[in-house]
């Protein structure tokens, strides 16, 4: 026996209330919550398939190993390949390659795994015209057009897949709720079906979710807790280049990422990330840092560019770093340089537009800030990494050696990075110049000397 209950949800955070509020209580968004009316069961329900505690060291642990996704990018952004009975969240802005993604890397599984693609959004020939597009091979790939999860789940059952995906969440409909697909009780309902799923049948499955204007995954936020992994697809309307950056991962380092460019045929690795970010012109107000991503290195050029002022308020404008970082950084060097950086309009950019939030970068920043004001090109060929601290200080950087390793896989001669440990420096004494420096004062003497 079942009843109905009408209950009041915010679509933006997912808080519930019993009445309507023309402003959510929780996130101050206005007219975002929405009545939705669910079944209630009858608390006498049977409880079906019930399971026993067993013994921690009774748990059987051989089961079948990860499997590649067919791209090594994807692969290093989930932490080595797909893990069997996972659940993972894609998501980005429309139009930034999602269902492009996963369309060629479900075809290349299928060349070793069985795959089933189930589309919500398209119909079968909108999938297969894509398909031509990409000039993509498979051998045991299935397609499913279907929006009732209901029957998404018994064809998942009927092909038991070892990777099934589900493009997209927010088309689903569970027929047993009344609310609209993409609310948030039916994409909280379908999720937590699916993951039982996956689970209870050790099936991998990909979940593509849609993103809100402010990027946030739409949906209740339990979404993102109740799955493995969670990657999001970033790139703009102007580059080609895109990335696979994972937020949470259960398998692997967070904050990895997976570096691709779109092409007419789909979407190419780009196995040298920091070719495309860096520019070997030795030219005033440009240096090279070497930043970790997840466990990646990468070479990225920080450009600046200081004007002497016409405002009352000097300008400082940032692109891939944090402008609050960029204010810290000039108060330093108007502290311990003994330059009036104030007097002076600051812009600073990252090549390509790449987000840095490694805070070893600092140093490369302050060196192209002081570079481009004095209009003297920085030592040639040098990368700069270095934290900088409040006193002036250039402090120890995480994952310094695959940081020097990098620069010495692309050939860079020379490095300004804080003292090193002997051993270290050792290691490194014959492939590259390292100039060790305790402070920002010694950084620019040493970078910027004519």
């Amino acid at each position: 026996m079942s009843s109905k209950l009408s209950t009041f949800i915010c679509q933006n955070c997912g808080t519930e209330t019993s009445q309507y509020f023309g402003k959510c209580l929780n996130c101050n968004s206005w007219n975002s919550i929405v009545e939705e009316i669910k079944s209630k069961r009858s608390k006498n329900q049977d409880i079906k398939n019930s399971k026993k505690s067993i013994p921690f060291n009774e748990i059987s642990s051989e089961k079948k190993s990860r499997f590649t996704s067919g791209f090594s990018e994807f692969d290093r952004v989930l932490g080595g390949g797909i893990v069997p009975g996972s659940v993972i969240l894609l998501g980005g802005e429309p139009g930034i390659g999602k269902s492009t993604i996963v369309l060629q890397s479900a075809g290349k599984i299928s060349l070793s795994e069985k795959v089933l693609y189930i589309t919500a959004e398209e119909s079968l020939e909108q999938v297969k015209i894509r398909w031509e597009r990409l000039k993509q091979n498979s051998i045991d790939l299935k397609i499913f057009a279907e929006t009732n999860l209901s029957l998404i789940i018994e064809e998942i059952k009927s092909v038991n897949p070892s990777f099934a995906i589900i493009d997209s969440i927010q088309a689903i409909h569970n027929h047993e709720m009344e609310s609209s697909p993409g609310s948030v009780s039916q994409v909280r309902a379908c999720s937590s079906e699916l993951q039982n799923l996956a689970k209870d049948n050790n099936i991998a499955l990909l979940i593509i979710g849609h993103v809100t204007k402010d990027g946030a995954f739409a949906g209740p936020k339990t979404l993102e807790h109740l799955v493995d992994t969670v990657i999001n697809f970033e790139g703009d309307n102007i580059s080609s280049h895109r990335l696979l950056r994972s937020i949470k991962n259960r398998f692997g380092s967070t904050f990895e990422i997976g570096i691709f460019e779109m092409l007419e045929q789909g979407l190419r690795e780009i196995k040298n990330p920091s070719s495309i970010f860096t520019n070997k012109e030795n030219i005033s107000g440009v240096t090279t840092t070497i930043t970790n991503e997840g466990t990646r290195p990468l070479a990225v050029d920080i450009q600046a560019l200081v004007n002497k002022t016409f405002y009352s308020n000097p300008r400082r404008t940032t692109t891939g770093i944090n402008i609050n970082r960029l204010h810290q950084i000039l108060a330093v060097i108007e502290k311990h340089v003994g330059i009036k950086i104030s007097e002076f309009d600051c812009y600073v950019a990252t090549g390509g537009g790449f987000e840095i939030n490694d805070p070893s970068s600092d140093l490369g920043v302050a060196i192209s800030i002081l570079s481009s004001l004095k209009n003297i090109p920085p030592l040639a060929n040098s990368s700069f990494i270095g934290e900088l601290g409040l006193s002036g200080q250039v402090r120890k950087s995480n994952n310094l050696r695959t940081k020097i390793e990098e620069a010495v896989r692309l050939g860079i001669k020379n490095i300004v990075v804080p003292k090193l440990e002997e051993k270290l420096n050792n290691n490194f004494k014959n492939l590259i110049n390292i100039k060790e420096i305790s402070n920002i004062k010694e950084a620019v003497d040493y970078s910027l000397s004519e």
